[in-house]
């Protein structure tokens, strides 16, 4: 007989979250002693753009990518965050942007959603 989740209903996706973002983590220090520091400080204020000094967004992107294939799934991605199709083809695709944090947290709770193949909403 199997025995019951001792994890709550409503803490898996959180849950989940937190697993997605220990991976990535993970997987980015394996590849590098000096995983999380940034190689030149930006100025005081300046935002940063995507490259070598944003690891953990290029991490989240490429995770990302693999979901967004299927004919229609970025429009409707677009449409959860609020946003145009191409805002989210520039965060994902031609790595020209990056999102705010607010977005950035719910394109981490979209892939924990698709990752527990549940419906993202």
């Amino acid at each position: 007989m199997p025995q019951p989740s001792i994890i709550p209903r409503s803490l898996e996706l959180p849950i989940q979250l937190a697993d997605i973002i220990l991976q990535a983590s993970a997987s980015y220090a394996a590849q590098s002693i000096k995983a999380f520091q940034i190689g030149r400080r930006p100025k005081r204020g300046v935002t940063l753009r995507p490259g070598r000094e944003t690891p953990l967004w290029n991490e989240l992107r490429a995770q990302l990518r693999p979901h967004l294939h299927r004919y229609g799934t970025q429009a409707n991605l677009a449409r959860l965050l609020g946003l145009h199709r191409q805002r989210v083809n520039a965060f994902v695709t031609s790595r020209t942007q990056m999102p705010d944090a607010e977005r950035t947290l719910q394109l981490l709770a979209w892939l924990a959603a698709v990752h527990l193949k549940r419906r993202p909403a």
